[in-house]
């Protein structure tokens, strides 16, 4: 992998390390700590899934669980603003959804890089990943991709400008999104 792959991920892991440090500062400021609160383990289930395979790494956590949040986080800041909790908000505002559109970035560029080295092992990838042309081929292999390593349907709504600002429109997490008749009960 070229040297801009790792310097991508080392800032990722930079800024995941600090959203931490600054959250769990956050909850302490609260009268909690991290890990008091009930979650969910699907990010740990899909790093073990993804452990062998860095496509579906990239696909799985960073344009699935990292985008996530992107269409999450702008109704969790309302929902604290709301409550009263702007400095909680703010936080969320300046520091970490700016940065999880980066992360889901860099997973959607080197996911690119990875499909486009398969199909031409010869060429320079670098330049023909930062082109915003989707790439049909590239979007069907990260379709199979997910179906193949995360349990489960995408769940809308979608932020569709974050997820453009990182780089996938919709051609990429619609078809693999839950219908509104599919969520509905069934009585």
């Amino acid at each position: 992998m070229p040297r801009e792959f790792f310097t991508d991920f080392v800032k990722v892991a930079q800024d995941e390390g600090r959203h931490f440090t600054l959250l769990a500062a956050r909850l302490e400021e609260l009268g909690s700590t991290y890990g008091a609160l009930p979650a969910h383990d699907g990010l740990w289930d899909s790093a073990m899934a993804t452990s062998k395979d860095l496509l579906a790494r990239l696909a799985v956590e960073h344009c699935v669980h990292e985008a996530r949040g992107l269409d999450v986080v702008p109704t969790t800041i309302a929902r604290f603003r709301h409550g009263g909790d702007h400095k909680t908000a703010d936080l969320l505002e300046t520091v970490v959804y700016p940065e999880e559109i980066t992360h889901c970035a860099a997973g959607v560029r080197w996911f690119k890089y990875l499909c486009l080295r398969c199909r031409n092992p010869n060429e320079d990838q670098l330049s023909g990943i930062e082109e915003g042309e989707d790439d049909e081929e590239v979007i069907q292999k990260f379709h199979t991709t997910v179906k193949t390593y995360f349990r489960g349907l995408l769940k809308p709504p979608f932020n569709a400008e974050a997820r453009k600002a990182a780089g996938f429109g919709p051609k990429w997490y619609e078809p693999l999104a839950t219908k509104e008749s599919d969520a509905a009960p069934t009585s």
